[in-house]
């Protein structure tokens, strides 16, 4: 063995006993320990895997990079990933690579765009920050997500492409919307940032329409820290995504061969620069750079591991408390999945109706006060946000479902990190509430 690879085990074995002693589990205080509704799950490996990277000294994307994308790809059954620094940064890239110019069939300024406003903010700007016009449908209570037979209302000659988020983990109708998207000749992409895991009709969403979007923030079902990607089965977007995640560039090689002759970019029209362009500086697309560290990756590679279980965890907290609420139907909308969904839960909403006992705002402090955390669906209605009063869009009917969940809905974790202990407690919590009203 290597002195360098000696010194690596003792490195990684005291980082096993550090992890041991740093972060050994907490005794859980009722009502004085916060129970958080979402947040990172790791253990020893994914700090030895962060040190390694670090010991390899690469620091920029490098082979934990290829490895995450590529065992990605393998878990999604989808031809590409392109790895990013956050799953807003994916958003922007999947938007931006529609309007790209060497897409054939490009996007262009005030091309429409069918979304909901039951969305996140970094769902919807790529919309707008790409010149485009977003067309606004209604969500169904309970799945929160796009009205699909709405989506002829929504359509007009300059329709061109479908922005669905699947809500907190719950999927889309995406039979229809591929379908509809099919025959009017649009793209879809799929927002999938809280839906890792989760599948329609036997696939993994993400993988269905023309491109994908993920995030690896914490509260996530695995985390990076901070990180993102962008997948897609399709060869003409896939280096469309990478040149814009990597500054614009044309070289979208895995490994660049450093020599002239050898490039594969060597015949590319070059436009009015010299004919021996140094092709590493060759831009063929105006973009953004975009990209995570190699420390990033590392720490994915090792969640990835664990990603099956963090799902199983998931829908089994999940099944507990939605048992527990539909002793309570009467005063929420609880939520629902469509037939063919199998969802892979990022929280579990729940819309209080109209009643004379209580509001939103009385068991949110309810939860507040007993440190259980809780938080409102996203944007709510983000065209009534302050920073969207002169956006341009086109709304399809009313938004009463989507102002409805401005005004009563909120969710509540079902993460790994909710042990049956803060589960129970969760439940309890509940119970005393409703006795109460």
């Amino acid at each position: 063995m290597l002195e360098e690879d000696k010194i690596k085990k003792q490195i990684f074995k005291m980082i096993e006993e550090f992890y041991k002693i740093k972060h050994k589990k907490q005794k859980f205080i009722p009502e004085k320990t916060k129970v958080c509704y979402g947040g990172r799950v790791f253990d020893h490996n994914e700090l030895i895997a962060l040190t390694d990277a670090i010991l390899e000294s690469w620091f920029t994307l490098g082979k934990y990079g290829k490895q995450f994308e590529q065992t990605f790809s393998n878990y999604l059954k989808v031809k590409h990933t392109i790895l990013t620094n956050s799953g807003s940064s994916a958003n922007l890239l999947a938007v931006s690579s529609l309007t790209s110019p060497q897409l054939k069939n490009r996007l262009h300024k005030d091309d429409e765009v069918i979304t909901t406003a039951v969305t996140f903010p970094t769902t919807f700007n790529p919309i707008i920050q790409n010149n485009l016009i977003p067309v606004i449908l209604d969500v169904d209570l309970g799945t929160y997500n796009i009205q699909v037979e709405n989506l002829d209302k929504a359509l007009s000659e300059k329709t061109k492409l479908i922005v669905i988020p699947h809500t907190l983990g719950n999927p889309c109708e995406m039979d229809t919307i591929m379908d509809f998207a099919e025959t009017h000749n649009l793209y879809v992409i799929e927002d999938s940032c809280d839906a890792l895991g989760s599948k329609y009709n036997g696939e993994f969403v993400g993988s269905i329409g023309n491109l994908g979007t993920f995030s690896f923030y914490p509260a996530h079902h695995m985390t990076m820290g901070e990180g993102g990607a962008v997948v897609t089965n399709d060869d003409i977007l896939s280096p469309i995504v990478r040149s814009l995640r990597d500054w614009g560039r044309a070289c979208v090689c895995p490994t660049c061969s450093d020599r002239y002759d050898k490039c594969p970019l060597k015949f590319v029209d070059r436009g009015e620069l010299p004919a021996d362009y140094d092709t590493r500086y060759l831009y063929t697309n105006i973009g953004f750079n975009l990209k995570p560290t190699d420390f990033q990756a590392a720490l994915g590679v090792e969640q990835l591991k664990k990603l099956p279980i963090f799902i199983e965890e998931r829908r089994k907290n999940f099944k507990i408390l939605y048992q527990e609420f539909l002793k309570y139907e009467k005063y929420f909308v609880l939520p629902k999945s469509l037939p063919k969904s199998d969802p892979s839960w990022f929280a579990l909403p729940l819309t209080v109706k109209k009643n004379q006992k209580f509001s939103r705002k009385d068991i949110v402090r309810w939860y507040e006060k007993n440190k259980i955390e809780t938080r409102l669906l996203f944007a709510g209605n983000i065209l009534k946000q302050p920073a969207y009063k002169e956006v341009k869009f086109r709304l399809v009917d009313d938004l009463k479902n989507t102002d409805d969940v401005m005004k009563n809905t909120f969710f509540i974790g079902v993460y790994p990190g909710l042990d049956e202990e803060k589960i129970t407690y969760i439940l309890d919590k509940t119970r005393e509430f409703m006795r109460r009203i």
